[in-house]
Order: C-alpha cells, then sequence, then structure tokens
C-alpha cells in the first residue's frame, strides 16, 4: 500500500487516526503497532514474518548485550545481530544477483532463486541494526519491552521506505509522546505537501522520462529531457515521500529528522550527498565509514574507506551492477574533490559550481536509470550524438513545448525559493488572509492530488525496489 493511493488516503489513514486518538495513552503503542503490521501486511502478507523475526532478533540480543556489557558474549551477541539481519537482506536482495554473476564468471548455470523482494527490508534491517549497534556502544538504552522495539521498526509511516530513523532519535517519543493541535496540523500539511510532490511533480515528470526513454523517434533532445525529468522525479519521488513520512510522523506524536535539504542548489557533490537522503548518509558515516578509520589513518586508507562507503551504498540501492557503477562514480567525485577540486569549486562563481554539480547528478542518474551497463552506454551516446540519430524531433519538441512549464516549475520547487517567498508573506500584512486561506488551500490541494489519483494509472514508487 502505498500513500498517494486512494485506499490508504480515505480508508486505512483515516481509521487509523480515529482508533489511535480513540485509545487511551498506556495503550496507544499497541494500536499503532497493530495498525503498522496490518499496513505491511496488507502489502506484503507474506513477507510479515520478516519483520516480526527482524523485531524478535534485535531485542532478544539487546537484553543479552545489556546483561553481559562488557564481556565478550556482548560482542558476539552484536555480530551474531548483524549477521542475521545481513543474512536476511542478503538472501532476499542480493540472491539472484550473486547466482547469476557466478553463472556469468564461470559459464555454470545455477538457476535463479527467483525470489520477491520484501518491501521496506532495506529500510526496517538498517534500523534494527543501528538499534543494537548504538545500545552495544551504550549510546541507547535497550528498550524496555518487545513492543516498544516492535513498534518503532513496524512504524508505518517510516517502515517501507524511510526516512532511517533511529531508535536513539524517537526513544523518549516511544514512550511517552506528546500529542498538540498543533502537531497535528503541522502534520497535516507536511503530508498534503509531500503527496503533492509526489503525485503533481513526480508522477508527471515520471511518465515524461518515460517517453522519452522508451521513444520510437529518438533524438539528442529527447535523452537529455528524459536525463533532466529522471533526475528531478526521483528527487520529488523521494523527497515528497519523506515529507508525508515526517507528517505522518507528527500526526502520531513522532519528530522525525530531515531527510533532503535542497540538493540541487549544491555547490559540490560532496554538499549534494550531505543533502540528499541524509538519514543514509548519517547511517553510512557512522556505522561503515567511522569504524572503517574514516580520514585517521592517511590519504590512501580515507579514500579506500570513502569508496567502500560508495561501493556500499550503490550495492544498498539494488542488485544491479549499474547501482553500484552509480556509487563508485559518486565517490570518485568525492575523491578528486577532496583531493584538490574543492579549492577550485570554493573560488569559482556560484553559477559555474552549480551548473557543474547539476551535471554531473544527472549523468550518475542516467547510470542509476539504466539496469543494464550496455543501455547506460546507449543513452550517454544519445545524449552526446554519437548515435545516428537528430538533434531533435518533431515528437521530442512537442513534448518539449507541453512539459516546459513543468519542468520550470519543478527546477524552481526543488530550490528554497518557494519558502522564502512564503516566509516574506507570513511576515508581511499578508500573514491574516494567510492564516484564514491556508486551511482552505490545502483542502483544495488535496482534492487536486485525489483527482490526479482517480484518473491516473501512472503512480509508481521507485524506493519501493530498494
Amino acid at each position: 500500500m502505498v500513500f498517494s493511493s486512494i485506499t490508504f488516503l480515505y480508508y486505512f489513514l483515516p481509521i487509523m487516526i480515529i482508533v489511535y486518538y480513540l485509545t487511551p495513552n498506556k495503550r496507544k503503542n499497541i494500536t499503532l503497532f497493530i495498525g503498522s503490521l496490518l499496513f505491511y501486511f496488507l502489502g506484503e502478507p507474506r513477507f510479515t514474518i520478516i519483520l516480526l523475526i527482524s523485531i524478535l532478533v534485535d531485542y532478544s540480543h539487546s537484553l543479552i548485550i545489556v546483561r553481559y556489557r562488557g564481556t565478550r558474549l556482548a560482542k558476539i551477541a552484536l555480530i551474531s545481530s548483524i549477521v542475521i539481519n545481513l543474512c536476511l537482506l542478503g538472501f532476499f536482495k542480493y540472491s539472484d544477483f550473486l547466482v547469476s554473476n557466478v553463472n556469468s564468471a564461470f559459464h555454470s548455470d545455477l538457476p535463479l532463486l527467483g525470489l520477491t523482494l520484501p518491501i521496506g527490508i532495506s529500510f526496517f534491517t538498517f534500523q534494527t541494526m543501528s538499534y543494537t549497534i548504538d545500545v552495544y556502544r551504550g549510546e541507547a538504552e535497550k528498550s524496555e519491552s518487545l513492543l516498544g522495539l516492535g513498534t518503532y521498526v513496524a512504524l508505518f509511516p517510516q517502515l517501507i521506505a524511510g526516512p532511517i530513523v533511529r531508535y536513539k532519535t524517537v526513544a523518549k517519543e516511544i514512550v511517552s509522546r506528546q500529542h498538540t493541535f498543533e502537531n497535528f496540523a503541522y502534520g497535516v500539511q507536511r503530508f498534503i505537501i509531500g503527496l503533492a510532490k509526489k503525485v503533481l511533480l513526480a508522477n508527471t515528470l515520471g511518465e515524461l522520462s518515460l517517453m522519452a526513454k522508451t521513444t520510437t523517434d529518438p533524438s539528442m533532445l529527447f535523452y537529455w529531457i528524459g536525463a533532466v525529468t529522471f533526475a528531478l522525479q526521483i528527487y520529488f519521488d523521494f523527497s515528497g515521500y519523506s515529507d508525508m513520512a515526517i507528517g505522518l510522523g507528527r500526526i502520531f506524536g513522532f519528530h522525525f529528522l530531515e531527510n533532503f535539504n535542497y540538493p540541487y542548489i549544491s555547490r559540490s557533490i560532496s554538499e549534494f550527498w550531505n543533502r540528499w537522503h541524509m538519514s543514509l548518509g548519517r547511517w553510512f558515516k557512522d556505522y561503515v565509514y567511522i569504524p572503517l578509520g574514516g580520514n585517521r589513518k592517511g590519504k590512501l586508507h580515507w579514500f579506500l574507506n570513502i569508496l567502500i562507503v560508495w561501493f556500499l551504498t550503490g550495492l544498498w540501492h539494488g542488485a544491479s551492477w549499474n547501482f553500484i557503477l552509480w556509487g563508485l562514480f559518486l565517490g570518485m567525485f568525492i575523491i578528486v574533490e577532496k583531493i584538490f577540486f574543492i579549492r577550485v569549486l570554493e573560488k569559482t562563481p556560484k553559477v559555474f559550481s552549480h551548473l557543474y554539480v547539476v551535471l554531473i547528478i544527472i549523468f550518475s542518474f542516467v547510470i542509476f536509470n539504466n539496469n543494464t551497463l550496455p543501455s547506460v552506454a546507449v543513452y550517454f551516446k544519445g545524449m552526446f550524438g554519437q548515435l545516428d540519430i537528430p538533434i531533435t524531433s518533431i515528437e521530442s519538441l512537442y513534448y518539449m513545448r507541453s512539459y516546459i512549464v513543468l519542468i520550470v516549475a519543478a527546477i524552481i520547487g526543488a530550490t528554497p525559493m518557494p519558502v522564502k517567498i512564503l516566509n516574506l508573506m507570513v511576515r508581511s500584512r499578508a500573514n491574516k488572509v494567510l492564516n484564514y486561506a491556508s486551511p482552505i488551500g490545502y483542502l483544495a490541494l488535496l482534492i487536486i492530488v485525489t483527482g490526479y489519483i482517480v484518473d491516473s494509472s501512472f503512480n509508481p514508487f521507485l524506493y519501493f525496489r530498494f
């Protein structure tokens, strides 16, 4: 079940909110846990047991870690927890990738398992691992109850697509949280904004990107349209979903950390990835990069650590070589920036450093969006006139004219400009008008989005495959 569906918006969510707020405070976690399990079950009935196993494994291991803290048994429990979680993730997500590569390397004919990937396994596995590791490090208290940990892991606002919420950031709110009208109103507004970004921008951009990729009348212009619109689509798709998750969390009394911070205004690739999917970046930094030694063991070791992190970041996104190449591609640019290029970028006029970042990110998402390495090569050839195709075509010009307003709106929407304008209005005399008009505006936006959902059959969510 996706947030941008009629089933979720007008059946599951209203019922969940009503039942939750009618439940006494001491029993709210029970309601939230059962509701979250139902949410997951409706989307993945067969794999709900995997989610429950992850909860039980990490809860039981955290008890051993706390009881035998400082001993060898605590370390064994930590390693056991990590191995079990990674084995679950590896079995479902990477088995066929491993088998297919073995077949290719050794000319064997081992059968593929053809496993279905449990929705959200990459996200909830990283969350449960971070819980056990933080308990072992003494950075988080163990959950006082299995229900508390279960509520944290299964929490439906962020269960299937993040952001990756760490237990220590919501531990107090798992035990006791405040429910205020201000938080509820903010949550509803943030959810509607995220929903609009997903449905009105990401979905429409996705349709154009797909047309450009599958057209029977290719041209250089169409290849560039596809590349640019996909880069915008994946931003509004995932940042919109993060907005919805943060808004839903606030409705139920939780404060999730921000996951995006206008990455397309960055002036370096390093800065871009400090602004994009920040919860994943922090996870790899705290649990992989720093334990490997970070930048403390000399430059060669430092650069190797960066490549390891970006290899794993690419692999986390999908069991395919294009994702690994995507990660290493970005890792190499980050290394080059750290060696000498960052000083050049700091002295470069902003317009040129922004252009550099946008182009590299567009190129990286071309790699990301093409499942095979030959298709990546063909796409780049199409973008740079190395195929026997015209610069423009009747079809590409038609779609460019038809979607140019949307593309410009999306580019502006990917910057802080709309928020700055709104803040100026809030501080001006228009504030009183906004106070009255705002609820009507959000309601109208919800109605428009609902119309788009009902009328359209194109409603993918890119991060479901991760």
